[in-house]
């Protein structure tokens, strides 16, 4: 099954590979990217190594596809955006993401976040679009409601990080509510 390559104005969201683990490192094993990641950061290239491996697994049996968000002018690996949890069968997945800080306020995450969601509701035929976020992370719960995904409750110790569990805000949105 060939990955599918995405294209916005100005990103390409590709497949993830070993070519990209040292700057998916670079963006994973800084603090001020992972503080509201729900995993800690990275501490190894060989972790970085593990996780395009299982980033690989995953997308194989369908339980999920991450994509690396590559600008389009220049190539550059910047983060990456992505479907957890996915299930074609209960037609949802939850979109997640990360970027490098160099590139923060640039609109850059919308601009992926949306192609991940026209692709997952006109191609993948989804009905709900599902999202996690720490209740402190206001940069992404901003992001979220600028998309149009509601708030959905809050989850109690959800998110196990840095040797304790946080809670979490599950925001959605669904394919009816999408602004095409």
């Amino acid at each position: 099954m060939e990955f599918p390559k995405l294209n916005t104005k100005r990103l390409v969201l590709d497949k993830i590979t070993k070519e990209h683990i040292p700057s998916y490192y670079d963006v994973l094993s800084r603090e001020v990217v992972t503080k509201y990641y729900g995993m800690d950061s990275l501490k190894s290239l060989e972790e970085a190594s593990k996780l395009v491996e299982s980033l690989q697994q995953t997308y194989e049996s369908r339980r999920g596809i991450r994509w690396g968000i590559f600008l389009a002018e220049t190539g550059e690996f910047v983060g990456t955006v992505g479907l957890n949890n996915l299930s074609t069968w209960s037609k949802r997945a939850e979109v997640g993401y990360e970027l490098h800080p160099n590139h923060w306020n640039k609109g850059i995450t919308t601009e992926a976040v949306e192609e991940v969601l026209r692709y997952s509701f006109e191609g993948l035929g989804l009905n709900r679009m599902g999202a996690v976020t720490y209740p402190q992370n206001e940069s992404s719960i901003k992001l979220l409601k600028r998309l149009g995904f509601k708030n959905e409750g809050l989850l109690r110790g959800y998110l196990y990080q840095n040797g304790k569990s946080n809670d979490a805000f599950v925001f959605s949105i669904l394919n009816s509510e999408w602004n095409r």
